[in-house]
């Protein structure tokens, strides 16, 4: 027998504020069409005055527990990938265990940018497959809203605040392809790229959070050769390949991005999950949504062999093969 980290539990948790394209034209030198050409997206959602990270967080989780029928005392661990979170420290995690009632258990945040949720899938199913835990909620959260530089249209209609949850829990598997959960990934970075895409700001250097930084064009070009070798590598390990796949559940940053790597693996778009012309770029959040909203739509199916890949600042990228 092979153990698997399998989900359990899917769920999202966006702001209630809706902001469409046209709402940029009143500040900016910008309009709808140019927004939705140069990235398909046409809104996004912000979160309200005093809303944190860790409030969308807990939210998303909620609706992780409900959707898996299990409750807060059924978890072992929290790890929750975010770029924005509420404090310095201590992290997010352990501001979601104390809202969810946890007085057990374990809490850490991981900080990959937008291959945050990646990143956490990994880590997460390490800490399975070697007995740490059996049962862990891991969450992507962020409200990047807070760090835009709303003179900057080249950014700030880019991105928007959301959070997704997922529940992975240790099952028995067969060690074949066919079975259910994670089964296998691949992450990397090079940090020769760090000025693609940055904030400028930060404890250690200017001593306050910053704004984001993005060299669009070049990172454009990084993305798709990445976020497809990334793909291929993930399903080589397991002696698969792109026709293999069910759904391709990309980090959801720009149509263009996502239409170059579904074309490079050979897959049509009706078999990839697009959810960036609702969210906009959601950082860490990004794949759990997707995930979610897939699922919601009755896209995603038991059984469905899955491909999520991501890429953000460092540059940092990677991805992981699931089956439902």
């Amino acid at each position: 027998m092979t153990l698997r980290a399998v989900v359990e539990g899917i769920g999202h948790y966006l702001p209630e504020r809706i902001v469409p394209n046209a709402e940029f034209e009143k500040t900016l030198d910008t309009s709808d069409e140019w927004i939705r050409t140069r990235s398909g997206i046409e809104r996004r959602r912000f979160a309200a005055e005093g809303q944190s990270t860790s409030d969308l967080a807990v939210n998303a989780a909620r609706a992780a527990l409900a959707h898996a029928g299990l409750s807060p005392q059924d978890i072992d661990g929290i790890v929750v990938a975010t770029s924005t979170p509420d404090l310095t420290f201590p992290s997010v995690a352990t501001m979601v265990q104390k809202e969810l009632g946890m007085a057990h258990g374990f809490g850490f945040d991981v900080q990959a940018v937008c291959a945050g949720f990646i990143y956490a899938m990994t880590t997460a199913n390490a800490l399975i497959l070697t007995g740490q835990a059996r049962r862990l909620l891991i969450i992507g959260a962020e409200t990047f809203s807070r760090i835009m530089d709303w003179t900057d249209r080249s950014t700030c209609v880019l991105f928007g605040d959301g959070a997704g949850a997922m529940i992975l829990g240790a099952q028995d598997g067969t060690g074949e392809t066919s079975d259910r959960g994670i089964l296998s990934s691949d992450l990397n970075s090079d940090g020769r790229y760090r000025e693609m895409l940055y904030v400028d700001g930060g404890v250690s250097t200017t001593g306050n959070a910053g704004k984001l930084r993005m060299q669009g064009n070049p990172l454009f070009r990084q993305a798709v050769e990445k976020l497809t070798s990334t793909a291929e590598t993930a399903l080589e390990k397991i002696g698969l390949s792109g026709p293999d796949v069910d759904w391709i559940v990309p980090h959801q940053a720009n149509i263009r991005i996502i239409q170059g790597t579904a074309k490079k693996m050979g897959l049509p778009m009706d078999r990839v999950i697009v959810t960036v012309q609702d969210h906009g770029n959601t950082s860490a959040a990004s794949i759990p949504l997707a995930l979610s909203v897939g699922v919601e739509q009755g896209k995603i199916k038991p059984g469905d062999l899955l491909v999520t890949e991501a890429i953000g600042g460092g540059l940092a990228w990677g991805s992981v093969v699931l089956r439902w």
